[in-house]
């Protein structure tokens, strides 16, 4: 009679041919999920960008009916936080926090006069250049 510890237990565990399957099923989800979810990513970020050029927008507006003009180049977004030195009929601040970066990192870009419309407020994209197509074209105002 052996003893109870000697005794041999059948092996337990996985094969090789069962981890490589599982390995494969996990390749081909991961294949299949990934594209769809990163798509999705990027289009919340742009859905991002639009909504607060939107609230900037709105916040320009006011501070032009309060002065009766919209900030200079020089002045900037800044503008609507902080009172510039020359403007005496500065009722802000136009935001309830400091001006936002785009869901990329950059500072959004402003011009007054604007080329496409009166005030052009708009981000450079995911790609950080000017122009583009796609998912990397600029989004603004326009």
């Amino acid at each position: 009679m052996s003893h109870p510890l000697l005794r041999r237990r059948p092996a337990r565990g996985f094969t090789l041919l069962e981890l490589l399957v599982v390995l494969v099923i996990l390749g081909l989800l991961a294949g299949y999920v990934a594209p769809r979810y990163f798509s999705q990513v990027g289009k919340s970020e742009i859905k991002t960008a639009r909504a607060q050029i939107d609230a900037l927008e709105k916040a320009l507006d006011q501070y032009r009916l309060d002065t009766g003009r919209y900030p200079s180049v020089e002045q900037g977004l800044n503008a609507l936080n902080q009172k510039p030195a020359d403007e005496a009929r500065w009722q802000g601040p136009y935001l309830k926090k400091a001006v936002p970066l785009d869901p990329w990192g950059k500072p959004y870009q402003y011009r007054y006069p604007g080329e496409r419309s009166e005030v052009d407020l708009f981000s450079l994209g995911p790609d950080g250049q000017p122009g583009g197509e796609g998912e990397g074209a600029d989004i603004g105002n326009w």
